[in-house]
């Protein structure tokens, strides 16, 4: 690598910590065997590779080698359009640390997956990336009480991403 790379890489990742300032606090603990299982989306910062999607819904499964199995899936467009759905994997950025996540659906690209909140019955939890580009409220159940709602909205505010980009995710009745 040249030096005036080398250079340019450093500019661009001291004025991304400028931008940002401190990471984003995850959650101290968290009990993969819990956290396992279906989360709908309730809100997220719109993405192009969650474009025409509603009623998303995240599933995560124990996989034999040690790692989570995600499995991704939308209607495209209205509640009873056609179902679209991706897989990949997630592992621990540091291991025995759920916490912080990898996660790919394509090689070689991968992503960060940070649980920045949860709920101690483990029925919500905020999901974000360190950059603060991307964010998710997630439940377990496909609607959740606007008090309820309101404090995550606080809560992801309190760590430096703009709640006012989060867009709600349209999901079926009950």
């Amino acid at each position: 690598m040249t030096a005036r790379i080398a250079l340019l890489l450093l500019v661009g990742f001291t004025t991304a910590c400028a931008q940002h300032g401190a990471p984003p606090r995850t959650v101290e603990r968290l009990d993969l065997d819990r956290y396992l299982g279906t989360w709908y989306e309730i809100a997220s910062f719109p993405s192009w590779f969650q474009r025409n999607c509603v009623a998303t819904q995240a599933t995560y499964s124990l996989r034999d080698d040690g790692r989570v199995r995600v499995e991704n899936a939308c209607r495209e467009k209205t509640l009873s359009g056609e179902w679209n759905g991706i897989e990949g994997v997630a592992w621990p950025a540091e291991p025995g640390d759920f916490t912080r996540l990898k996660v790919q659906f394509f090689w070689p690209l991968r992503g960060d997956y940070w649980v920045l909140a949860l709920d101690s019955e483990y029925r919500w939890a905020l999901v974000g990336h360190p950059d603060r580009d991307y964010l998710w409220v997630l439940s377990r159940t496909r609607a959740m009480d606007d008090a309820v709602y309101a404090g995550i909205l606080k809560q992801a505010s309190a760590q430096g991403y703009d709640v006012a980009l989060l867009r709600r995710t349209p999901q079926p009745a009950q």
